[in-house]
């Protein structure tokens, strides 16, 4: 399977549309894209990611209905981990603290919280 940092940004925009509704025909896509293409081009880039292994197809009447392949949790984690070799030198650390740094006026006292906690739970695993 291609890596999820190789494709085009038509393709990123098709894979959250696909990720958003689970399965989607090529008029369905279009419907949900932004600035969207003509029909026969989301067509071809629908048969691009079928090609790299991103998506599939079952045929359903006369359509066909594309799906992901690859579980929406891995695609983020394998594209989270190519922002932050990208742009943050490879360091989780630098990548958190820049999060932070944008969010944490957003962020309620309980959802601090709860990365204290899944700090303290990471570190309690690292040590066993």
């Amino acid at each position: 399977m291609a890596r999820p940092d190789q494709l085009s940004r038509r393709e990123r925009q098709i894979m959250d549309i696909l990720y958003r509704l689970g399965k989607a025909s090529a008029k369905d896509v279009m419907q949900n894209m932004e600035d969207a293409p003509s029909y026969s081009s989301v067509r071809t880039l629908l048969g691009k990611l079928v090609e790299k292994g991103h998506v599939d197809h079952r045929e359903s009447g006369l359509k066909y209905v594309y799906f992901p392949l690859v579980a929406h949790e891995k695609a983020s984690r394998s594209a989270l981990g190519n922002v932050v070799k990208t742009f943050f030198e490879d360091s989780p650390y630098l990548a958190v603290n820049s999060l932070l740094d944008m969010s944490i006026n957003d962020l309620s006292d309980e959802e601090l919280n709860q990365l204290k906690t899944m700090i303290q739970t990471r570190k309690q695993q690292k040590n066993k």
